[in-house]
C-alpha cells in the first residue's frame, strides 16, 4: 500500500495576449469552410460561434485561447474506432494519455495535468459534458458519438463553469433534440475485426416536446497473442456499447426542460504492461521484440460501467433568465493487470523476457462511486453596455476504491487487500460581467469563491510480505479560495481583434 501522500491545494495564473482574426479558429471543419453563391462570389467563412463564456458568441470575440471542433469534424476523426485520446494533438497544446487502456484518460493543456493513476486521482484539466463536469478519471472517458460540437478552453477557469480549474476545461455539447424528424448511422469495418457502430435518431413528438436517442457500438478482436503456456487469453481486443437518450420540453420560447440518460458499458483488457523492451542507453526497441505477441503469466481484464442522468432547465423571466443544471453520475470498474511484463522472476526460472526482479500483478477496483452536482444560474438579458452572469454551484461525492495484489507464482491467489474512503463536498459562488467601454473596446471581469471539504480513509487488511495491518489512516483536507480573471476585446478592424486576459485559479486539496 503507498503511504498516505501530502494533501495540498494548487493555485495557478495565466496571462494570454493574442490576435485573432477570422482565419484564426484554430480547427475549421468542411462546414465552416468557405462558401460562394456562385463563381463570381467571393469566398467567406461562415461565422463559428462558441459557449466558451456560457453565451452564444463569435469565437473572434472571446477573449480566451480556445479551439472547436464541429459535428462534421468530430466524425471524420473518430470514425476509426478510438476513444476520447484521439483528441491528443487534434487540438493545440492538448495531450491524452492513459496507463488503464480505453478507461482512464489523463489530460495535459499547456503541459499541466496529473500523471497519477490512483482512481481518486483529481486532474486540473476539468471535462464537462452536457454541462456536467464529470470528477471523476473514470467518467472522463465517455465515448464521443452524436455531438454538436467540441471545445478547448485553455488556462485557469472557474468563473463561469462548475468546478474551478487552472489548467483549461473540455467541453463537449451533444446534438440537442428537436421538432425536425431526422436520424443517421455510419458503420465501418477494419482489420483486427475493427467494427464501428454508430446512429441516432430524433424529431418532435408533439408541439412540446421533442426526443433524440443516439447509440454507440465498438468492438475489436485480440490481436496480441500471448505466448506463455500458464498465462491468460489473447489480448487487446474490446466491446464497447454506449447510448444517450434526450427528452425537450419546449411549451414556449420563455422555457425549456432538456432532461438526458446515458451509460457506457465496456469490457476489454488493461493496458499491456512489456518487460525488457528497450536496449539500454538507447530508444531502440530490443532485437526481436513483435508487438503482437506478449509472454506474461498473470491475469489481464478490464469492465467499467458508467451511467448519469441531468435535467437542464431554463426560465426567462424577463430582465434575467434563470438556468438550473441537476447532474447525477455513477462508476463501476475493476481492472487487473500482470504489471511485472513478464513471466516467473530471477529466483523462480524460468523467467523472462530479460531480467524480471520479482513478480507484480494487481488490481484496482471501483466498488461505489456517486456523484451529484447542482448549479443555478442568472443571466442578464439585453442591459445595455453591461451583461452579466452570476450563480451558486454543488458539488457532493462519494467514492471507494479497492486494491488487490497477487500471487502470480502461487496460481494468480489474493494476497494484498487495501481500501480508499472519500466523501467530498464543494460548493462556490461565481458571477461575471462584460462592459461595451466603446465602439471598439470591450472589458470582462470574473469573481469566484470556492469551499472545498473532503473526509478520506485508508486501510490495509492483508499484505503481501506478512506485514500487520495499517490504518486507518485518516485525513480531512479543506480549503477556501478566491479566484479571478481581467480581460479586454479591442476591435483593430472588422475582422482583426486584440485580446488579453490574465486569470487565478485554483484546485481543491487532493490526497
Amino acid at each position: 500500500m503507498r503511504h498516505l501522500p501530502r494533501h495540498s491545494a494548487v493555485r495557478s495564473s495565466a496571462i494570454a495576449i493574442a490576435v485573432t482574426t477570422a482565419l484564426l479558429v484554430g480547427v475549421v471543419s468542411a462546414q465552416d469552410a468557405p462558401k460562394a453563391e456562385d463563381e463570381n462570389d467571393t469566398a467567406q467563412l461562415d461565422v463559428v460561434t462558441v459557449t466558451a463564456q456560457r453565451r452564444v458568441e463569435d469565437v473572434n470575440e472571446v477573449p480566451i485561447a480556445i479551439t472547436t471542433l464541429s459535428d462534421e469534424k468530430l466524425d471524420v476523426i473518430g470514425s476509426g474506432g478510438d476513444d476520447i485520446r484521439v483528441l491528443s494533438g487534434r487540438l493545440p497544446s492538448l495531450n491524452i494519455e492513459s496507463s488503464f487502456g480505453r478507461a482512464f484518460p489523463r489530460f495535459y493543456i499547456r503541459g499541466l495535468g496529473n500523471t497519477d493513476f490512483d482512481l481518486n486521482a483529481s486532474q486540473p484539466v476539468s471535462l464537462i459534458y452536457d454541462d456536467i463536469v464529470q470528477e471523476n478519471p473514470l467518467l472522463k472517458g465517455f465515448p464521443m458519438f452524436d455531438l454538436d460540437s467540441v471545445e478547448m478552453l485553455r488556462g485557469p477557469q472557474g468563473t463561469l463553469f462548475g468546478r474551478n480549474t487552472p489548467a483549461g476545461v473540455l467541453k463537449f455539447q451533444s446534438r440537442r433534440p428537436d421538432q425536425e424528424h431526422d436520424g443517421y448511422a455510419q458503420v465501418s469495418y477494419g482489420q483486427m475485426g475493427n467494427a464501428n457502430f454508430e446512429g441516432a435518431v430524433g424529431g418532435g413528438l408533439n408541439d412540446a416536446w421533442s426526443m433524440r436517442a443516439s447509440a454507440l457500438y465498438q468492438r475489436r478482436d485480440d490481436w496480441v497473442d500471448n505466448t506463455h503456456s500458464t498465462g491468460g487469453d489473447d489480448l487487446e481486443g474490446y466491446k464497447e456499447f454506449a447510448a444517450r437518450v434526450q427528452l425537450l420540453y419546449a411549451p414556449s420560447d420563455d422555457s425549456e426542460a432538456l432532461f438526458n440518460i446515458h451509460l457506457r458499458s465496456l469490457d476489454g483488457t488493461a493496458r499491456l504492461f512489456r518487460a525488457n523492451i528497450i536496449q539500454h542507453g538507447s530508444n531502440d526497441f530490443v532485437p526481436g521484440f513483435d508487438r503482437d505477441s506478449i509472454a506474461i503469466d498473470g491475469d489481464n481484464h478490464q469492465e467499467l460501467d458508467t451511467w448519469g442522468t441531468n435535467a437542464r432547465l431554463r426560465f426567462d423571466l424577463g430582465r434575467v433568465t434563470l438556468f438550473s443544471v441537476t447532474g447525477y453520475e455513477s462508476a463501476e470498474s475493476f481492472s487487473r493487470g500482470d504489471i511485472d511484463g513478464g513471466f516467473g522472476a530471477v529466483f523462480a526460472p524460468p523467467s523472462g523476457p530479460g531480467f524480471i526482479p520479482f513478480p507484480a500483478e494487481s488490481a484496482d477496483g471501483l466498488p461505489e462511486h456517486r456523484q451529484l452536482s447542482q448549479e443555478f444560474r442568472f443571466e442578464s438579458n439585453d442591459w445595455g453596455d453591461f451583461d452579466w452572469q452570476a450563480g451558486v454551484f454543488w458539488f457532493d461525492e462519494s467514492i471507494s476504491i479497492d486494491s488487490f495484489s497477487y500471487d502470480t507464482l502461487a496460481g494468480g491467489a489474493q494476497n494484498g487487500y487495501a481500501r480508499q474512503e472519500q466523501d467530498n463536498t464543494a460548493w462556490a459562488l461565481f458571477a461575471s460581467g462584460e462592459y461595451q467601454a466603446g465602439d471598439a473596446l470591450t472589458l470582462r471581469a470574473g469573481l469566484r469563491y470556492t469551499r472545498d471539504e473532503k473526509d478520506f480513509a485508508a486501510f490495509r487488511t492483508q499484505s503481501p510480505f506478512g506485514a500487520p495491518d495499517i490504518g486507518p489512516l485518516t485525513a480531512n483536507p479543506s480549503d477556501s479560495d478566491v479566484s479571478w480573471d481581467l480581460s479586454a476585446v479591442y476591435a483593430l478592424a472588422d475582422e482583426v481583434n486584440l485580446y488579453g486576459r490574465v486569470a487565478r485559479g485554483f484546485r481543491a486539496p487532493s490526497i
